[in-house]
């Protein structure tokens, strides 16, 4: 397999997955604005040779589809699988122990190699002035590195064997950091670096950091992989990889000797600098706020280094690809962690964290009468409470009975829920608790509500199949629009303040009561363009899930509250944009005509792509 980055492209290239980019293009816009449209487009990897500002060349869209990342991995992925397959089912072994040899000693073959020889990466020092410094979005606080590996160790267990390899966001530049002297991580305190962070604030001592870039692809996808306990990320590198991962100390920080670019600091107790605004993986701008800075220590780079890059926005983006290929490589390792769940889906078209949707299994009640969530409801509540899954906000979850269901059929899947909830009972919320740190749509930072949708049983109601007469002509409230079946959208009035919405949520139900119930449309969204949210699926469950908090925004036609349980006829949920809001991500119309000059005839983006772009 690939020693380093440039063993990889030649391959792509010989094999037509990647396309050199010879023509000057600015790192301000340029570079993300084609990498958006390739990527959209089903297209190449971009190898972009001639960056303005800088004498490195740049790679993206390496991941992005999951049939090139595939290709990449060819030679190494059935041993990986195995691996990760092995240690997320260790009886497997004990069953079958001789089975299973060549699974343990292929990981044993992939620990760490610590090389006391000069490393490659060491052949040059450089500042951070003289990377690519790509800036994505217009209201970037400056460039980032989207694909960083960014490695800490434990300071009570020092040593590769306890590091965390974790893919953070780093700021190069702007704001307030002093150009290559510092540099901006944006992570939070629970994940793998924040708890090195706290273990070397109580010691009062720097927590000393080190930043790859580039490398054999395998490291960059060990950095985002949910791996088993006691399967490091540096060994699952070199599992990937097929070579070992290759590290030395320099100065008392590790590197890695096959990275293209290193990074090397400390981050001080106590010491924020604000950082961003970011275009993030909701769709929207991740806001200005305070994150460890780091003290930047020596910067490296091998000879004829490569910086790859990724671009952040409104899903399906690269990161999408990074999602399905990470699913086939673990697993649905979620099913061996929460008993009785069959499948669980990140819903990407709503920005990932925001919606789930899962079956689990019900067999308290399916023989009785009256069918209703009940272990559904002791699964639901596991579900919050693992991982990045404790992110959610949005959680439906139902049985199978009588017919397989697949959650990744968005539109069958929430066909199946409306038909059999019962929303006097099968609502269940939580408030005041967690969400995503990019989420704006809460209470403030990282906070914000959940509800649960459990329905199961028999089918109650044939859903409406075009908007129903009753949501026709109700004065404020205009423009009704089918969305999917049982669900109607209808646009409002500009959202001002909570008070104000409480009176125009109050005016739609009443005004919907006077004209006769709809069983038949369970939900109703207030929206601000029934036009947009209409048009896609994926519009549905961007607007819906991203514009939204349940504790605040989900209103209901004769709602009622029963021993504290909520309940209603209709569920009305108000996904107009509110003031506290994240702004959404919009590509510069100049830029975006500018970059036209990569796809006209003897350009080289001319050909190349898959579709039209």
């Amino acid at each position: 397999m690939y020693q380093n980055l440039e063993q990889c492209i030649l391959d792509l290239e010989k094999h037509g997955h990647l396309v050199r980019i010879h023509e000057e293009i600015d790192p301000y816009l340029e570079m993300a604005a084609i990498h958006l449209k390739v990527y959209e487009a089903g297209g190449p990897a971009l190898l972009f040779e001639n960056v303005k500002g800088s004498k490195y060349r740049a790679l993206s869209n390496l991941f992005g589809t999951v049939e090139r990342s595939k290709f990449i991995f060819r030679k190494t992925w059935d041993a990986a699988q195995n691996v990760v397959a092995l240690r997320n089912e260790p009886v497997k072994a004990l069953k079958n122990p001789f089975k299973h040899i060549s699974t343990g000693l292929a990981a044993l073959k992939a620990l760490p190699l610590k090389k006391s020889s000069s490393s490659p990466i060491i052949a040059q020092e450089i500042n951070i002035s003289d990377l690519p410094l790509i800036q994505h979005w217009p209201n970037d606080g400056g460039a980032f590195i989207t694909l960083p590996q960014v490695y800490s160790e434990d300071p009570e267990k020092p040593g590769i064997m306890n590091a965390n390899l974790g893919m953070y966001r780093v700021q190069l530049n702007g704001n307030e950091y002093e150009l290559n002297k510092e540099i901006g991580l944006h992570y939070q305190i629970h994940r793998g670096i924040g708890i090195h962070q706290e273990k070397a604030n109580k010691k009062g001592e720097p927590l000393k950091v080190s930043i790859f870039i580039g490398g054999p692809p395998a490291h960059t996808l060990s950095a985002v992989m949910p791996l088993p306990e006691g399967l490091s990320e540096m060994t699952f590198a070199g599992l990937l990889a097929g070579r070992r991962f290759r590290y030395s100390y320099i100065d008392g920080y590790c590197i890695s000797n096959d990275a293209d670019f290193v990074i090397t600091g400390e981050i001080y107790p106590g010491e924020t600098k604000p950082e961003g605004p970011f275009g993030d993986h909701l769709g929207y701008y991740s806001l200005t706020h305070d994150f460890p800075v780091m003290k930047i220590h020596k910067v490296y780079a091998r000879p004829n280094a490569i910086w790859p890059f990724t671009v952040v926005g409104r899903p399906p983006q690269e990161d999408t690809s990074f999602g399905a290929l990470i699913h086939e490589l673990t697993g649905d390792a979620i099913t061996q962690e929460i008993p009785g769940v069959k499948e669980v889906h990140a819903v990407d078209a709503a920005g990932v964290h925001p919606l789930l949707f899962a079956i689990g299994s019900e067999r308290y009640t399916p023989y009785k009468k009256v069918k209703k969530p009940t272990e559904l409801l002791t699964i639901a509540n596991r579900i919050l409470g693992t991982g990045q899954l404790s992110l959610a906000k949005y959680l439906f979850i139902t049985a199978e009975e009588n017919q397989p269901l697949d959650t990744h059929k968005e539109v069958e899947f929430l066909t199946y829920i409306l038909e059999r909830i019962n929303l006097h009972r099968d609502i269940h919320f939580q408030t005041n608790t967690t969400i995503d740190t990019l989420d704006y749509s809460g209470t403030g930072l990282n906070t914000g509500s959940k509800v649960i949708f459990a329905a199961y049983g028999d089918k109650k109601r044939d859903l409406c199949r075009e908007v129903p007469e009753n949501l026709k002509e109700l004065r404020e409230f205009r423009h009704p629009r089918f969305v999917i079946p049982g669900i109607v959208a209808i646009q409002g009035p500009k959202f001002s303040t909570y008070e104000n919405a409480q009176k125009e949520l109050q005016d739609v139900s009443t005004a919907i009561q006077m004209k006769g119930t709809i069983p038949s449309c369970p939900m109703i969204l207030l929206c601000d363009d029934s036009d947009f949210i209409s048009d896609s699926i994926n519009n549905f469950l961007w607007v819906t899930f991203t514009r939204s908090n349940p504790s605040h925004d989900i209103y209901g036609v004769n709602s009622y509250y029963e021993n504290k349980h909520w309940g209603c006829d209709n569920l009305i949920i108000d996904v107009r944009t509110k003031p506290h809001h994240a702004p959404p991500l919009i590509p510069d119309p100049s830029v975006e005509k500018n970059i036209q000059r990569f796809f006209t005839k003897g350009a080289s983006l001319a050909v190349g792509v898959k579709r039209k772009v």
